[in-house]
């Protein structure tokens, strides 16, 4: 019985921070091909660009990192 517990423990890590990084890693992408767009339209606005950019990869990044300390806190609680 402690196995199998141990299986789906295992299991719901897994899916946890599998699906957790799975939009904010789609987000990210979108991000970075709208700031490429962006850029290539206005080069001049590169750096307003590209600091907004950094900010909202930023913010995306820390969803996944939210679902990096769930999964954590799952494996060893």
């Amino acid at each position: 019985m402690e196995e199998i517990q141990t299986a789906q423990n295992a299991f719901a890590v897994a899916l946890t921070i599998g699906l957790g990084v799975l939009a904010p890693s789609i987000g990210i992408g979108m991000i970075g091909k709208g700031a490429m767009d962006a850029i290539g339209r206005n080069p001049e606005a590169a750096g307003k660009i590209q600091g907004a950019m950094i900010l909202s990869i930023a913010f995306a990044e820390a969803i996944a990192i939210y679902a990096l300390v769930v999964a954590l806190i799952l494996k060893f609680v």
